[in-house]
């Protein structure tokens, strides 16, 4: 795909009206908008067509371990439950002793009034 570059009429642009121009610039924002769209759309399918290439590589890298059939056995479903609960019952604080975060705003501050600035001494200046 080649990128054509156009110029601008000059002599047309210099003569024509403020609603001429007006026109012109509205039509190169609408077609610049247009391409952005179309770019977006672009990257949205290289993305989508670039994780599932990657998909199937790493299916590639891993297709012996994906072709294996699950073990069967009774042990192999129930170990994942088994270890599960044992994270939990090492879990020592009960739920009385977990105490709440205080809210992230809980300082008040007055909006009324007139706010207090720092007094200035006035500055001296020596007479020479």
């Amino acid at each position: 795909m080649s990128i054509s570059r156009l110029v601008p009429p000059m002599d047309y642009l210099r003569a024509a009206s403020r609603a001429s121009l007006q026109s012109f610039e509205l039509a190169r924002l609408n077609h610049a908008a247009n391409l952005r769209r179309e770019i977006a759309a672009l990257i949205d399918q290289w993305i989508q067509e670039t994780s599932e290439a990657t998909l199937a590589r790493w299916m590639l890298d891993h297709h012996k371990s994906l072709q294996d059939p699950p073990s069967s056995s009774p042990d192999a479903l129930n170990s994942p439950l088994e270890r599960a609960s044992d994270l939990l019952s090492d879990i020592s604080a009960s739920p009385s002793d977990i105490v709440p975060a205080p809210p992230r705003f809980s300082k008040t501050r007055s909006i009324r009034g007139t706010p207090t600035h720092k007094s200035q001494k006035p500055s001296s200046t020596a007479v020479g």
